[in-house]
């Protein structure tokens, strides 16, 4: 009888607060429409009558059988291209050819890259797979087709022809050009062959140091104390150690974790030694000192004087000096302990969209608007559409929102480009963007939407930069606006911005976006709870941004000791031994000292997609850090600096050089001195803040 009280009370309870949730939507809370859409469990829709337009109204991707078709009409127009690029006298037409050549195979590997790993039904993710294998191999042979690449020379080869060229289409040459020479184009026939194998050894070597730094270590289950057991997998007579357990609460087990976890492994050791042996070679091979300067060239660390390599380590070295002294301050962090599950009911989903949409209609006058996909155009019924829509410019691109946890689906925040802007030039029309934001966000639930962490929110912040790094571009051609072009031949890379251009400023705008999600003035507009609609409390805000400076200084330090073993590993060859050369760049940069009989680097996975550029998070939290204090921190909602912002930043992809776009909005061009203090600045303490939190 009591079970059945208790259970009526439940029940009466959960109905009572869903009853709750539903008033507070109808009468205290009102959500603009891109609210209430994210706020709101995705109605199931009948597309029973509705013909299928595939996936991303690609008519072909009904089904996983139209990849094959997809992919046969765009080999067959790129062997139209290559032929008309060949036979036709150069001319800014000829850069016009190149880009369709690259639009064309993008359009379908991008999108292919994405079904790969993101779409439910295995069907088509090995159809999605099959699709990128043919296309890099058509890719690999565009990248050695020497009378392809003459087309080019020719047209650059030619004062009077470059000289009626624009800017743009200079530029856009140019980096085609750069393209065939680091592929070993220019090289003679001989050193051509050796740098395409070199190439394909490279493949294999980071795909096989890629899976290595990830798989487990183990050790015997009799050398480790049998309380500690269950902490790890069994195999066998064995334990398995995949990672470092930082966040126990056992020190014990910590250590045990860190020193097995990176015990050293001669053949990942091997492995990593020839890797960077064959970037050094391949780099020298096609004409650079360095593969630390091949890498770097065409971005924000190149200065008059020649790149930031390995020994060039001035911002590094400059920045921890800075830091060194915060690291001895002792801050209470108990005074900052942040609760998310406080903060979550005034950061639903749809809350936090509205904010978005407020603030890009405030800067830019960009609304998101909900959009019905039509039948077969999403992979999973969850996933929203939106339309981004300028108040005088009309429809500028798409943005899916696939958002929602879903069994194999990658748990990582990320942006695809699914399609890269472009000016069609038969036309005249512009080619609309079309991109993908994926995250991993619970559920809405029966008595309460999707509730975001201050961590979460932040993220969706940083992902929504990307998105509108992509919808604000106009770029005239996709080359400079959408992913690598044909470069199958180039090292694999993590998912990156939409926008090709230099990996040290591609970050920016996503970094530029968690200022904007830290500021109350921004939050105030959206952080109110789902129920009662109360707004979330200044003084809550304030602690939520002091608590992230907490430790802030060792976790740059972090950084910075990372990037300078990155590019003394690409730099010159030292004849020492990975190991050693981590030992000595740790205690160079670190406050901590190396382990013994650890290798830290067979875990460092950065190196791969990175390789020689780990130190662009630095950079582009550095630029967007002084964007934020000098542009945006006095009125972040201020549409004079928003317009100055797209005009500068964000409306030119790779069309630009990185570095006079911030220099165009920041009105100068900043020194290395002023980035390391606009990354150490960030950690000074508001005081207003203790002051605040005190007489709360």
């Amino acid at each position: 009888m009591f079970k059945m009280l208790a259970c009526k009370r439940l029940n009466c309870f959960i109905k009572h607060r869903a009853q709750v949730w539903t008033l507070a939507q109808r009468k205290v809370t009102t959500w603009s429409p891109v609210g209430a859409a994210f706020n709101s469990k995705p109605q199931r829709r009948l597309d029973v009558f509705q013909d299928n337009v595939g996936l991303f109204g690609v008519p072909e991707l009904s089904s996983p059988a139209g990849f094959e078709v997809a992919t046969k009409r765009a080999l067959k127009d790129t062997q139209l291209l290559v032929d008309k690029t060949c036979h036709s006298p150069p001319g800014a037409a000829t850069v016009e050819y190149f880009d369709q050549l690259s639009d064309g195979l993008c359009k379908v590997a991008d999108l292919a890259d994405f079904v790969k790993v993101a779409h439910p039904d295995p069907l088509f993710r090995e159809a999605a797979e099959k699709t990128c294998i043919e296309i890099g191999t058509v890719v690999e042979k565009l990248n050695t087709n020497v009378e392809l690449s003459t087309s080019l020379k020719d047209l650059l080869n030619s004062p009077d022809i470059l000289n009626q060229l624009d800017h743009d289409t200079r530029r856009v040459a140019e980096l085609f050009m750069f393209d065939f020479e680091i592929s070993g184009i220019h090289l003679e026939e001989k050193l051509r062959k050796e740098a395409v194998a070199l190439h394909v050894k490279l493949l294999d070597l980071n795909n096989e140091f890629l899976m290595g730094s990830h798989l487990p270590n183990r050790i015997a289950k009799s050398a480790i104390p049998e309380h500690l057991h269950l902490h790890f997998a069994k195999e066998g007579s064995f334990i398995q150690i995949g990672g470092l357990h930082a966040d126990s609460p056992d020190d014990l087990l910590r250590e045990i974790a860190y020193r097995i976890f990176l015990y050293p492994n001669g053949q990942m050791l091997d492995c990593l030694e020839e890797l960077l042996k064959c970037r050094n070679k391949l780099a020298k091979l096609v004409g650079y000192e360095s593969y630390a300067h091949r890498a770097l060239k065409g971005t924000m660390a190149k200065s008059p004087s020649g790149f930031l390599t390995a020994k060039d380590f001035k911002m590094m070295t400059d920045m921890k000096k800075k830091l060194n002294p915060r690291n001895s301050v002792s801050i209470l962090s108990s005074r900052f302990n942040i609760e998310p599950s406080l903060y979550s009911p005034y950061f639903s989903l749809g809350a936090c969209m509205e904010g978005l949409n407020n603030l890009f209609s405030q800067l830019f006058g960009v609304s998101l608007m909900s959009d019905q996909p039509s039948a077969g155009e999403v992979w999973s019924e969850d996933v929203r559409k939106l339309a981004v829509v300028h108040e005088t410019e009309g429809l500028l691109g798409y943005i899916y929102c696939d958002f929602f946890h879903r069994t194999d689906k990658p748990h990582q925040d990320c942006h695809f480009t699914i399609r890269g802007g472009r000016r069609c030039q038969a036309t005249g029309d512009y080619q609309l963007p079309v991109v993908v934001l994926m995250l991993s966000l619970p559920h809405p639930t029966k008595s309460a939407p999707t509730l975001l962490t201050p961590g979460m929110m932040e993220n969706l912040f940083h992902e929504m930069g990307h998105a509108m790094h992509s919808m604000l571009g106009r770029t005239r051609y996709q080359h400079v606006t959408g992913r690598s072009g044909f470069l199958s031949l180039q090292e694999p890379c993590p998912s990156l911005p939409g926008t090709r251009c230099a990996t040290d400023f591609a970050e920016v705008p996503s970094i530029l976006m968690e200022y904007f999600a830290n500021d109350y003035r921004v939050v105030s507009q959206f952080a109110r709870h789902y129920q009662t609609g109360q707004s979330l409390p200044q003084s809550m805000v304030a602690r939520l941004c002091e608590s992230k400076k907490v430790c802030g200084a060792a976790d740059i330090q972090l950084q910075v000791f990372y990037a300078a073993l990155d590019q003394v590993y690409h730099g010159e060859p030292q004849n020492r031994s990975t190991t050693e050369l981590l030992k000595d760049k740790q205690h160079q940069f670190y406050g901590l000292p190396y382990t013994p009989s650890t290798a830290w680097q067979l875990r460092f996975s950065h190196l791969i997609g990175y390789g020689a550029k780990y130190y662009s998070y630095l950079m582009s939290r550095a630029v967007a850090s002084m964007v934020w204090k000098q542009c945006f921190l006095k009125d972040p909602l201020n549409r004079d600096m928003g317009e100055r912002y797209r005009r500068e930043m964000l409306a030119h992809g790779g069309a630009k050089e990185p570095m006079l776009m911030v220099e165009g909005m920041l009105q100068r061009r900043p020194t290395m001195e002023e980035l390391v203090d606009a990354l150490v600045s960030d950690l000074n303490p508001n005081f207003e803040t203790f002051i605040m939190d005190s007489e709360s």
